[in-house]
């Protein structure tokens, strides 16, 4: 490389970064347009709208008819954002939460009364006409009681299974898109008669009703009699979405009508974006002087690069911002995925030292470390993108904002890490950095014999997975809860206070939470109402005595009056559904990384060892959950799958270097060269650790209490994960190779 192109990239990447920073910061005009304020926040950092729903007609619903309509509702709520919370109030109440929006109005009008939908025929059993069509506008000649009490209401929304928009073509073989609808067994039977019907009366209509207007007046055409229509029709592709979702959402089991709605701000507020910033700030710092220090000229490299992919990272988010929502799970996945990228440029850094301790030249060391550290990259980052696009599609919602910030993390991070990275270190080698001192020459190192040791690394292990059982069981017999469950799980009691002036957010933290914190012996989550002087606190569910004691303490220490305090059993916003999906994701995820494994491995116990050693990890950090009762709310998901994204990279290393330590060998006694591999890559193991550890622990040191929460159990998932892979997964891969021996190839 010549040395202008060398000085050229180098600058092309400076000012990339800095240009990149700049819009970051200023936006592409400079004064804010398209900045970092554009990234649209979750509830937990910015707030949102809230709305609550009264079930008409109903004071005491069935628990399914409820649990239905909730999260049906949850999967329309979160087109507006995947972080969105829909939990039940009282017997008869749904609250709905929509972060990153401030106009009620907008998203009442958008989702208009749920439940409220109506298949209409064109007329009656008389033939008298039920609706009128006059150009583009069509209206009802009865009201909905008229045309229930003569059977003009062909199916309800109940009797609608699904609508979803599709593409299809049509009889001239064009393209259109059109609306695909499933009905329950009952709505298939009646359906059926009613579309006979309007054939019979030539080809007649049958009306959409929903919420006091028509939505569509498709004609019928043939006889449908296995349950499944399709509405076409001139449509856009938003235009049949739009149709498909309405159709959705007046397909719930109840119907239902606003009782209020507000504008509710954030319940972490803004300093936990601004510790949250500042933790990440100080730990990308430190992460670079670190790399710096122990790697020299590749070091410097990675340092620019990892500043070019946080700049990027702020960039991608603020132009996702229609279809992404940060909230502290997505930061949970950016963390990862910085540790991801670290991580690639250790295994690399570590590659060139060994070669340039082969005596081989820098430039030939590069070239090599690098095509020998592919795999192995690849083989960890594909397979936790494997997790994250399946948890983006299978999971929900409350999980969806974690696999999209992780998927968008690995792809930058491979990126800055095999090109950039790459094309800075040549350069700098270009421009006369050529001295081997300035990349360091690997020594080789004595061979540790860490499987001599491994039944005590597993018996340690099972004493600390069956002692967090224990504590499990403990807590339970105690009346405590297995775990020490918020109310993302288990539900409470909303407490609404009308004070006699307003209060900040720092200062409810700071003087109210405490106070109602020790009346009630709850985590209390917080929530301001935007334009007045109502604030809501969320504990646990309180007695009656606790309630009033509550409200004594409301009285004679803030003034309140006591009648403008109310109060609201409320549910889990993580549902049965959600915890089922979930599960269901995670599986899914576990089972297409095992394939995966098995065919770039061509040994499924490698992928079974991995699965193992991600399991134990999780198995510890539940332990430590039971044991120090940290708070279980809707981060405790992701940050279980941030330590299995975390364990399955750091294993796929070592069982990458076992593969090719395994093909140098032979037939070679598959012992020494499994202590060998780990001994090998050790380095990687601790110093990747170490990074992202800081990381976590800065925002830990410098969060508010619920990211302490979050940040805690991550610090013990990192430090597992590093003892797993090192200790236990090359032994779980030894004792299955033992129980069950390759076939020998003819």
């Amino acid at each position: 490389m010549k040395k202008s192109k060398a000085f050229a990239i180098i600058l092309i990447v400076l000012l990339l970064t800095v240009g990149i920073g700049y819009m970051d910061i200023w936006g592409y005009d400079g004064n804010g347009t398209g900045n970092a304020s554009d990234i649209k926040l979750g509830l937990d950092l910015a707030g949102g709208v809230s709305i609550t729903y009264q079930v008409v007609g109903e004071e005491n619903p069935s628990e399914t008819d409820m649990a239905d309509t909730i999260y049906k509702l949850q999967q329309r709520v979160a087109n507006y954002s995947t972080e969105a919370q829909v939990y039940q109030e009282g017997s008869n109440r749904i609250a709905i939460e929509i972060p990153g929006v401030t106009d009620a109005e907008a998203i009442l009008a958008q989702l208009g009364r749920p439940g409220a939908l109506y298949f209409i025929s064109q007329t009656d059993a008389d033939g008298n006409p039920n609706y009128t069509t006059q150009g583009d506008v069509t209206v009802l000649n009865k009201s909905i009681d008229e045309l229930m009490a003569d059977g003009s209401i062909v199916i309800s929304g109940t009797d609608v299974a699904d609508a979803r928009a599709v593409s299809q073509t049509n009889s001239m073989n064009n393209l259109e898109y059109a609306v695909s609808l499933s009905l329950t067994p009952e709505g298939t039977t009646k359906f059926a008669q009613a579309t006979q019907n309007a054939v019979m009366n030539g080809y007649q209509t049958i009306g959409i009703y929903y919420d006091g207007q028509f939505v569509s007046v498709p004609r019928v055409n043939e006889v449908i009699a296995n349950g499944s229509a399709s509405i076409t029709g001139s449509f856009t592709y938003e235009e049949a979405e739009n149709l498909a979702s309405t159709i959705r959402i007046g397909g719930l089991s109840l119907e239902l009508e606003e009782l209020h709605s507000k504008v509710v701000g954030a319940q972490l507020g803004i300093d936990a974006i601004n510790t949250s910033l500042k933790a990440g700030a100080i730990g990308l710092a430190i992460v670079a002087v670190f790399m710096i220090i122990i790697y020299f000229i590749p070091g410097l490299a990675s340092a620019i690069a990892l500043c070019l992919y946080v700049a990027l990272i702020v960039l991608l988010l603020i132009g996702f911002n229609d279809v992404l929502t940060l909230t502290l799970p997505g930061i949970a996945g950016i963390i990862l995925s910085i540790g991801m990228a670290v991580d690639a440029n250790v295994v690399v850094f570590a590659r060139i030292r060994e070669e340039l301790g082969k005596g081989d030249s820098v430039e030939s060391a590069i070239n090599t470390g690098y095509a020998k550290a592919l795999s192995a990259i690849i083989d960890g980052n594909v397979t936790t993108l494997i997790a994250a696009i399946v948890l983006m599609i299978l999971g929900p919602s409350n999980v969806k904002g974690f696999a999209q910030t992780l998927a968008l993390g690995i792809v930058v991070s491979m990126f800055t890490a095999l090109f950039i990275t790459k094309w800075i270190m040549k350069s700098f080698y270009a421009l006369g950095l050529r001295d081997v001192a300035f990349y360091g020459k690997g020594k080789e190192r004595k061979t540790i014999d860490f499987l001599s040791k491994k039944g005590i690394f597993i018996a340690v292990s099972v004493i600390v997975i069956l002692a967090g059982f224990g504590f499990m069981g403990m807590n339970a017999s105690k009346g405590n809860g297995a775990l020490n469950y918020s109310l993302d799980f288990v539900g409470g009691t909303a407490t609404t206070v009308d004070f006699d002036r307003s209060y900040t957010l720092q200062e409810l933290n700071d003087t109210v939470v405490p106070r109602i914190a020790a009346v009630t012996g709850s985590n209390v989550q917080v929530q301001t109402v935007q334009n007045s002087n109502e604030v809501i606190f969320k504990t646990s569910t309180l007695a009656s005595a606790v309630r009033s004691s509550l409200e004594d303490m409301l009285a004679n220490e803030f003034g309140v009056n006591r009648t403008s305090i109310t109060t609201e059993t409320i549910s889990s916003t993580i549902s049965d559904e959600m915890k089922r999906d979930t599960i269901i994701a995670v599986i899914v995820a576990i089972i297409c990384m095992l394939i995966y494994i098995r065919v770039r491995f061509k040994d499924i116990r490698f992928g079974v060892s991995s699965v193992l050693a991600l399991m134990h990890d999780v198995l510890v950090v539940l332990a430590f959950y039971a044991a120090a009762r940290v708070s279980v709310s809707n981060t405790f998901v992701a940050c279980m799958l941030t330590i299995v994204g975390y364990s399955i990279n750091a294993t796929i290393v070592i069982f990458d270097r076992v593969r090719e330590n395994m093909k140098n060998a032979g037939k070679a006694d598959v012992l020494p060269i499994v202590n060998k591999s780990v001994t090998q890559t050790l380095s990687r193991s601790i110093f990747t650790s170490l990074t992202t550890f800081v990381m976590v622990a800065l925002l830990y040191f410098f969060g508010v209490s619920s990211i302490k929460d979050f940040a805690l159990p991550l610090m013990v998932g990192i430090g597992c994960g590093c003892y797993s892979s090192v200790c236990l997964a090359g032994a779980f891969w030894i004792i299955l190779s033992k129980k069950f021996p390759a076939k020998e190839k003819n």
